[in-house]
């Protein structure tokens, strides 16, 4: 029988310089429980925040020249929320929950998947880049609206 010879070769690139891909890296965010939820190409900190709850306006669609987010959620659908504002009006929510525990992270007015629509939201304090650490707004303002959740009633409704 012949003799089998391996080579390998070690390769490092801890004395690279770095590249234009490596200033766009992407950063990764977790759930509460710990559960992958988000990949991003920005940090969520650096998007901009929604005036009526707070939440994190991530871009999916192009539009007006305002360039889109590149992103993967990594969550189920729930059904859609009506929610009754409290300066007037209602809003739809198609929302979507941690495929762990259940929590929900993110919704959209529009239909899954989460790229359907222009925006996505990502609640407030629902995410943290540190898997297993809460993040610092995660029990900020903590509210508990009057929740309808009766089957007969679709969608359900949130009353702010």
């Amino acid at each position: 029988m012949p003799k089998v010879v391996s080579r390998s070769a070690v390769s490092t690139s801890a004395d690279a310089r770095p590249t234009a891909s490596s200033a766009a890296a992407l950063k990764v965010y977790y759930c509460i429980c710990g559960e992958f939820i988000l990949v991003i190409d920005a940090a969520l900190s650096s998007l901009p925040r929604r005036q009526t709850d707070g939440a994190i306006i991530v871009r999916s669609q192009d539009k007006d020249g305002a360039k889109a987010k590149a992103f993967k959620l990594n969550a189920q659908p729930r059904d859609p929320i009506l929610i009754e504002r409290s300066q007037g009006g209602h809003e739809r929510q198609y929302r979507f929950q941690c495929p762990r525990c259940t929590l929900p992270v993110a919704y959209q007015p529009n239909p899954p998947p989460a790229t359907a629509g222009p925006f996505l939201y990502i609640f407030k304090g629902a995410l943290t880049q540190i898997q297993g650490q809460l993040p610092s707004d995660a029990f900020d303002d903590e509210e508990y609206p009057n929740v309808t959740s009766d089957k007969s009633m679709r969608p359900n409704t949130i009353h702010e």
